[in-house]
């Protein structure tokens, strides 16, 4: 197996946790790349949440299914969890350790650090290449030449993380959407619409890092830097990562014009991310433009954001329902690599591709999930979407098969609640006929470094 990322981290334990051995390559420390910033397995690098985890939505309901066929990734989330609303954020390092101290724990799993730069064209042995958006160019051009695909890439951008101190707390309020109570896990910067058009004049004068001359930049739209947003018009930001709704601000007593959200990194909520504020500004423009911001005159930047490039297989093109590689099958392929997108699905794409070796080593075939589960939707898209038009994706209702009825609004939530209630019965019903269905595994409650 190549790649300790999500994938890789959770492929290893589905196989290894099932006695099947593996050595489990990572290239880190021998070879670093251009977003991480430690060499441990399973370290999350645009961001510390593992997406929403409430019942009536598609991540939510993701997460339940993966439950059935028992996550590691999913369990390690839960159990290095940090306040943040709706959200599973995530103790970065906490999470981390996790995983780290479970595969170890297993005698059947073997982590070596080395950068693997050569794959076997014969089928004398079994591979699952899980290196994620940042495999190495020299792995990535032996892909190339086994493929016969070298231009499939977008490019992903990484948020701010901003001292919680260094923010104005004249300014910010805590609060989540839709929420009644005073203290939420959000803290809100509220701006007025002259500040907000003064933002977005700075921020689209800004200098950007230049996209490398042979490259043509590809952004997913769930990945946006805040600038390509803020392109598309000048109230883009306002009804995307800045939009107000469902906040107000309790010092004006009245619903912003727009509102930076800023949200826990660590347990101690001292590490404060950007929502959705990816960018590639250069980092003195990243500077002087967030400084300009209401409350951040004074911010201490933890991390600047940044821009890296992602890359991904024409899936529905290259590989077979199990992810194997149909030209070359005893390669498999999982996480982001096969074109999905966020740290749940791509940990689900490790889990399923594990699933198929271990029916394989059986003498069997895994059937897919069905179209009426988020695992089964989202691994129907990335087999079965057009060649040519092929994008990464994330689990969404889209996915699923369309309503019979219309919807009203009052009514959405109780109806995907229900709908996820079915997409989970689906799933247990699929797991215990194929044989897969297992005990979500009970990991410990960490504690974070600094708070001992």
């Amino acid at each position: 197996m190549v790649g300790g990322g999500l994938a890789g981290s959770e492929a290893a334990y589905q196989l290894g946790s099932r006695g099947i051995p593996v050595v489990l390559h990572e290239m880190r420390p021998v070879r670093t790349t251009e977003a991480h910033q430690t060499d441990r397995l399973a370290e999350l690098v645009c961001s510390n949440t593992l997406g929403n985890k409430l019942p009536h939505t598609a991540p939510g309901i993701f997460k339940r299914e993966l439950d059935v066929l028992g996550s590691l990734v999913v369990s390690a989330g839960r159990a290095a969890s940090v306040p943040a609303g709706g959200a599973l954020a995530v103790d970065r390092d906490a999470f981390s350790q996790v995983v780290v101290d479970t595969l170890e724990s297993l005698d059947s799993v073997t982590i070596v650090r080395d950068e693997v730069k050569t794959l076997p064209i014969e089928p004398e042995s079994r591979w699952l290449l899980a290196t994620g958006p940042l495999t190495s160019p020299d792995l990535f051009r032996v892909i190339s030449e086994i493929t016969g695909t070298d231009d499939l890439y977008f490019y992903d951008a990484i948020a701010p993380i901003v001292d919680l101190q260094s923010v104005d707390p004249e300014v910010a309020f805590w609060a989540n959407r839709y929420d009644d109570e005073a203290d939420g896990d959000y803290l809100n910067i509220p701006l007025d619409r002259a500040q907000y058009e003064l933002f977005i004049d700075a921020l689209l004068a800004a200098e950007q890092v230049p996209a490398k001359n042979f490259e043509e930049e590809r952004f997913f739209q769930g990945c946006q830097p805040i600038e390509a947003i803020a392109e598309k018009g000048r109230d883009s930001l306002r009804f995307g990562p800045m939009k107000p709704v469902g906040l107000w601000d309790p010092r004006a007593q009245r619903r912003p014009w727009a509102v930076l959200q800023l949200r826990r990194e660590t347990r101690d909520g001292g590490a404060m991310n950007l929502v959705g504020f990816q960018t590639k500004l250069k980092y003195g423009e990243q500077t002087r433009v967030l400084r300009g911001l209401p409350g951040l005159a004074e911010a201490e930047f933890l991390r600047l954001g940044s821009v890296h490039r992602n890359t991904y297989l024409n899936s529905p093109r290259l590989l077979d329902a199990g992810l194997r590689l149909t030209s070359h099958p005893h390669l498999s392929f999982a996480g982001q690599i096969v074109g999905c997108e966020g740290y749940t699905e791509s940990s689900a794409m490790g889990l399923w591709a594990s699933l198929c070796i271990v029916a394989e080593r059986e003498g069997r075939t895994l059937t897919p999930p069905p179209g009426d589960t988020m695992l089964g939707a989202l691994l129907g898209y990335i087999r079965e979407s057009r060649a040519k038009r092929f994008e990464p994706m994330n689990v969404n209702f889209g996915l699923l098969p369309a309503d019979s009825r219309r919807v009203k609004k009052a009514e959405k939530k109780a109806h995907r609640e229900a709908r996820g209630r079915a997409c989970v019965a689906s799933m247990v019903a699929w797991a215990q006929k194929q044989g897969v269905a297992r005990e979500t595994p009970v990991l410990p409650m960490l504690e974070c470094a600094e708070a001992g």
